[in-house]
């Protein structure tokens, strides 16, 4: 045998009996690698370009060897003729074709497979005939009874394809569907089908289209097609029009129409842009930009539109006639985020949010309506071992006139806060840096700057008697210049400005001293903790603290979960002060899965504080008792409560529950919530200094709100109801129920609102979506 590295001399040995033909081909230039493995015969060559995936723009896969394996191999030397039968085997790089009989002409540069003819492609796609034949580098062919697995189970069949150029594929009599195929009779229909008369896959632009169509359920046409076009399922990323939507009836638009486009710029940003048009007013465009980069990525999202409502003047909550707006005409929206890593520690970011009108962004359904502002923040951070720090500005856009000022929404510019927690010192405490600082400029309203800064110092350690105690050291000390102290949310009488600091030191200990028994043989535990608590700091009660301004602690809550905080206030600009001491006790007990967990509780105040929001349960020198109980009594329920009643009265200041009932195919819950005022309406008028507040402000929120929810087999359902029981009024209302398979899904959903945003009543909204799995979902609301 004479072996050589040019392909035109090929070296030929057979040998009888178990022995077999191995050669090379001597296909394009390269040099033959000839070998004996096994029983099996074994052929390695590197082939005028050809490749399996010709939309494939990765020219070194076609220039990679192509290697062959079959049972046998025979060769006709005078026709020029190659013959693999059994188990055919042809792969290069990442592509494989597999059939019973491949014959290569070398003459004619044809290859013929026959016999349970498969192709897998680096997509995961599968491409099956029963009979192709295709040029030498696979770009010119036609195969007959063609069946093609697709990405997301998607399949596409047809009689016949003709592939031209490597780039399309003509298909005649063409069947597409993303449903599972009956494994016992598999020439049962599927659930649905797009059956066409001829279809065309564009390999290089990853689209189908689809010619004289109709859409079968289970066999039965449907409705008729003359033309579809959609993405091929493997392409993740992809240029073209998207499902346009319709709606037959909105109370603003009236009929409207949805047309949106996508474009994919390149491998890191795209851009949707939308059209609507509708019967009741102008038409909007609107876009969708989005880039991502090795650093960070950013979100752009605008509309503009011609708006032809108009809007009246209505009374709002507080008695006042608010007048219409300028909230006709042009109108539009811009909505950004982005987020930029500047250094491993670093990083910057935004969240813009502006509107022209609140009543455009509910006329044409913008996201963001049914809130009370627009918030928007640009800012600086950085994350250290134990460190945090972050510099940004705010600032916000009412919506809701109902309840809002615009004018007195506030500009933070800047805000900055730091927040430092050290390793344990050589006493075994831990000190702790923290400062907020801002400057707030309103249009109208109190103008004030802080600067803060709060140490702690916390050191825990037990007792030979199992008691945990920890020992706590804070310093608040806060400058302030403001300046309008006259106006809200201050309203100090008789004062413009003022320059004024407090430092407020707290000293405090607590206590918790577990005990802990085990019962029922071992399989129940039991805890009963007694919690005490003392807390020490000055003063700030009586009028002390008014003339300093007041930003963060509008708001004070007093329940079960601020019973042992240092200060119940959410921020410091109000600090809680005087000798005082929280006690409470809290036990659990669980055995066999069942939990029962309590704690009550309650705070003796030497000073009281009567500037504080009336109903705070802090009014005397015996607060209101607060209470919490979790409540599992069997494995599929679920109760939580929570109250807080005044010792004096017995009223109950607060109180809410919940409830959940979790079953195999449904779950129950439900919740109810009471608290006898809104803090927002006493700090938003001067009702301290005295004046009356309005009836909403004595209103309490006495709230009733509970559904269900199911699922079984393929179907699922949920409804939910919320009621104001001391208005004798429903809130909202709503539910939904669908259907879903693997390739196939119905949902109809009903949603009313009885809340008024900006002087307008909400109404029903209906929507049907039908989602078809690789196609896209049509929704019609």
């Amino acid at each position: 045998m004479r072996r050589s590295g040019r392909a035109s001399q090929r070296c030929d040995t057979v040998h009888i009996g178990q022995r077999f033909l191995w050669m090379s081909l001597g296909l394009g230039s390269a040099a033959a690698a000839c070998g004996l493995f096994g029983h099996k015969a074994y052929a390695q060559f590197t082939p005028t370009p050809m490749h399996f995936n010709p939309g494939s723009s990765n020219s070194a896969s076609k220039n990679e060897p192509a290697t062959f394996q079959a049972d046998h191999v025979s060769y006709d030397d005078h026709a020029g003729v190659v013959t693999w039968t059994g188990n055919v085997q042809v792969w290069q790089a990442d592509h494989i074709l597999r059939a019973d009989k491949i014959t290569y002409d070398r003459n004619t540069g044809i290859i013929a497979a026959s016999g349970n003819v498969a192709s897998s492609q680096p997509d995961g796609s599968v491409l099956y005939s029963h009979y192709a034949e295709l040029s030498g580098d696979m770009r010119e062919g036609i195969m007959t009874h063609v069946n093609a697995t697709m990405v997301d189970n998607a399949k596409l069949a047809a009689n016949g394809m003709r592939r031209t150029g490597g780039k399309v594929n003509d298909l005649t009599r063409a069947v597409y569907t993303a449903c599972e195929i009956c494994a016992k009779d598999p020439t049962r229909a599927p659930f649905w089908q797009l059956r066409s008369y001829s279809a065309t896959q564009d390999l290089q632009h990853q689209n189908i289209d689809f010619r004289d169509t109709y859409m079968d359920i289970y066999g039965i046409p449907v409705f008729y097609l003359p033309y579809f076009s959609m993405t091929d399922p493997s392409a993740k990323r992809h240029s073209g029009f998207l499902i346009p939507g319709v709606t037959p009836h909105d109370r603003y638009l009236g009929t409207y129409f949805t047309i949106p486009y996508y474009w994919v710029i390149d491998d890191s940003s795209d851009l949707t842009v939308k059209g609507l048009f509708s019967t009741k007013t102008g038409p909007q465009i609107s876009a969708l930009y989005r880039k991502a980069f090795n650093f960070g990525s950013l979100r752009i999202m605008g509309g503009l539109a011609d708006d032809t409502h108009r809007s009246n003047g209505y009374t709002n909550g507080f008695g006042e006639s608010v007048g219409s707006e300028n909230d006709h005409g042009v109108q539009g929206y811009l909505f950004g985020r982005g987020m930029f890593t500047l250094t491993p520690t670093w990083r910057a970011g935004f969240d813009g949010r502006i509107a022209t009108s609140a009543n455009y962004m509910r006329d044409y359904r913008v996201s963001g309506y049914g809130g009370d502002t627009l918030n928007s923040t640009a800012y600086v951070e950085g994350f250290g071992t134990g460190a945090y720090s972050k510099l940004d500005a705010q600032f916000y856009q009412g919506l809701n006139r109902g309840v809002i000022r615009n004018n007195e929404l506030p500009f933070v510019l800047p805000h900055y806060e730091y927040s430092l927690v050290n390793q344990p010192d050589i006493l075994g405490g831990r000190l702790s840096v923290n400062t907020n600082d801002f400057y707030v400029y309103r249009t109208q309203g109190t103008r004030d700057q802080r600067g803060e800064v709060q140490v702690n110092w916390d050191r825990p350690f037990r007792s030979s008697w199992g008691q945990k105690f920890l020992v706590t050291a804070r310093l608040d000390s806060m400058l302030y210049h403001a300046s309008q102290l006259y106006q809200q949310p201050n309203y100090y009488k008789y004062m413009k400005s003022t320059t004024a600091g407090q430092v407020v030191p707290t000293l405090a200990v607590k206590m918790n001293w577990p005990f802990v028994r085990q019962f029922m043989k071992g399989h129940g535990s039991q805890i009963l903790e007694p919690i005490v608590q003392a807390i020490y700091a000055p003063n700030q009660g009586g009028g002390v603290d008014r003339r300093l301004p007041n930003e963060d602690s509008l708001n004070y809550e007093f329940t079960d979960s601020t019973l042992f905080a240092l200060n119940r206030y959410q921020g410091t600009d109000r600090i809680d002060g005087g000798l005082r001491a929280n006690v409470g006790v809290h036990g659990n007990w669980t055995w066999n899965g069942h939990v029962v967990d309590v704690l009550v509780g309650e705070s003796f105040q030497e000073h009281v504080q009567h500037d504080r929001l009336p109903y705070s349960g802090l009014n005397h020198h015996l607060s209101d008792v607060v209470g919490r109980a979790r409540i599992d009594p069997i494995r599929h329920l679920s109760l939580t409560g929570r109250t807080r009643i005044d010792p004096y009265s017995g009223r109950v200041d607060f109180a809410d529950a919940l409830f959940n009932v979790s079953m195999p195919y449904v779950n129950f819950f439900g919740g109810y919530v009471r608290e006898p005022v809104t803090p927002y309406y006493y700090y938003v008028n001067d009702f301290r200094n005295g004046g009356s507040p309005p009836s909403l402000y004595y209103a309490p929120m006495n709230e009733l709100s509970g559904g269900a929810s199911a699922t079984w087999r393929n179907w699922h359902g949920s409804f939910f109801v919320r009621r104001a029981l001391s208005r004798h009024k429903f809130s909202s209302v709503g539910g939904n129920i669908g259907y879903m398979n693997d390739c196939f899904g119905l949902d109809l959903m009903y949603l009313k609102q009885y809340t008024k945003i900006g002087g307008q009543r909400r109404y029903s909204t209906v929507l049907f979506t039908l989602t078809l799995k690789t196609i896209g979902a049509f929704g019609i609301k």
